[in-house]
């Protein structure tokens, strides 16, 4: 039977798009405390399909798909800008496919504005009008109000107009921020995206026998299975060691294991590929927040999903790709490869020094270089240590020398030394684990 925190969730997912919703209203109806429909309505509003936005309250969205996740929810966009909503609030849930920044004559911006479009703009009524009849919300700039006409209009056809205190280039640039970093997350995969759910592989009930262990591992050839009970809580998992030499009426609960490693789908798959290695198995199950069995990933799904993954074309940046670029190889009389990398102010403190995430990154990347040059697959830092640090000034040119110090078949090890003018400026030991492609 579903728990009270499951009966909520279903019953909010199950709501019409843009319906507004409440603790009181959710306790009210569903018969249950606040305190458990205040804990729900968050869950949902983590799981992307409630937004609570100040002044107006929580609103049932719509879950937006990976393929389009580069999207955004007016409602979303509310408190990216920490906006207020004049007018037609019932439209909050709707997506904007692009922003037009109002800074033309009428004419011409209204040939660039169109329906599920946002229009960027500042006191100019006349334009907010138009916009709100060519189907686009409107974003007001400069902490101005509008017109009670305008308002109405907006509540009429269901398009938020929204009040920010920030300019026209500065909202541009948050909602550009927030897409952009939304496009980062895409590349990230995530369990969710690879695992088998639970109604298409095997399972085990808890009141199965061995000798359901050995049909199973006929029909499927596999090894290991989950083990659920009756309302499909993960109890444990049983493998082929578990159930060698013993008699197939025994009842698998005996031989199984308990409490096994699990994972959620909210893992990224480097760090549940990084718990298979080092725990040594070969299956994990994939539970939600009530431990709930959902589907089982398997090391062969994780490995031929990072195998995919550096194959995707990368349309956004981050900080350590930046670094990497930014990182020259050089090498010194001994032919050891060593890196130079030039201190920018992006990548500075408020000191003008280097910032200790950007000096950790830079050591990082120059050692997952020098161990590429030797070995293939992907590494995942295990542990980083830094022995010494010195401030290394702005526009400086640091020189990264790594050592290798030992390299086996899973783990390697490494020294960095880091120099500026001829003087030692950092020091640190890391660990890599080895990923085979």
């Amino acid at each position: 039977m579903a728990t009270k925190h499951e009966q909520i969730l279903k019953y909010i997912e199950e709501l019409p798009i843009g319906v507004k919703i409440s603790v009181r209203q959710i306790a009210k109806e569903l018969g249950v405390s606040e305190g458990t429909a205040y804990r729900a309505i968050k869950d949902a509003e983590n799981k992307g399909f409630v937004s609570t936005i100040e002044r107006v309250g929580t609103i049932r969205i719509e879950r937006k798909r990976k393929e389009n996740i580069e999207k955004l929810t007016y409602a979303e966009i509310v408190n990216i800008v920490d906006g207020q909503v004049l007018g037609g609030k019932k439209g909050l849930h709707k997506t904007l496919n692009k922003f037009v920044i109002g800074a033309m004559e009428l004419e011409a911006m209204m040939r660039y504005t169109e329906a599920g479009n946002l229009l960027i703009v500042g006191n100019r009524v006349n334009a907010q009008k138009h916009a709100l009849k060519a189907g686009a919300a409107v974003l007001i700039t400069g902490g101005f109000d509008t017109e009670e006409e305008v308002k109405r209009l907006a509540d009429e056809l269901e398009l938020p107009i929204i009040s920010t205190s920030y300019d026209t280039f500065t909202v541009a640039t948050i909602i550009n921020r927030a897409i952009f970093d939304q496009l980062i997350k895409k590349e990230i995969l995530l369990v969710e995206d690879i695992y088998i759910p639970l109604n298409q592989t095997y399972y085990l009930n808890i009141n199965d026998t061995v000798d359901t262990w050995f049909k199973f591992n006929q029909l499927s050839g596999h090894s290991r299975f989950p083990i659920v009970s009756g309302d499909f809580r993960l109890e444990g998992i049983v493998t082929a060691k578990d159930v060698i030499h013993q008699e197939k009426d025994r009842p698998i609960e005996k031989v199984m294991t308990k409490n096994p490693i699990t994972t959620t789908p909210n893992t990224s798959v480097a760090t549940a590929s990084h718990m298979m290695i080092w725990e040594g198995i070969e299956l994990l199950p994939v539970v939600d927040e009530t431990n709930r069995l959902l589907g089982i990933i398997s090391r062969q799904d994780v490995l031929k999903a990072l195998q995919t993954a550096q194959r995707q074309p990368h349309v956004a940046e981050t900080i350590d790709n930046i670094i990497s670029k930014q990182l020259k190889e050089e090498t010194d009389q001994g032919q050891h490869a060593i890196f130079t990398f030039e201190i920018t102010p992006q990548m500075t403190n408020h000191h003008g020094n280097l910032s200790y995430g950007v000096f950790t990154s830079v050591i990082v990347e120059s050692a997952k270089l020098a161990f590429r040059k030797l070995k293939r697959g992907e590494l995942v830092l295990e542990t980083l240590t830094v022995y010494y640090l010195k401030p290394i000034q702005l526009d400086s040119i640091i020189e990264i020398k790594p050592t290798i110090l030992e390299l086996g078949r899973k783990f390697g090890k490494s020294i960095i030394e880091v120099y500026h003018d001829g003087v030692m400026v950092g020091q640190a030991l890391l660990m890599f684990q080895f990923i085979d492609r």
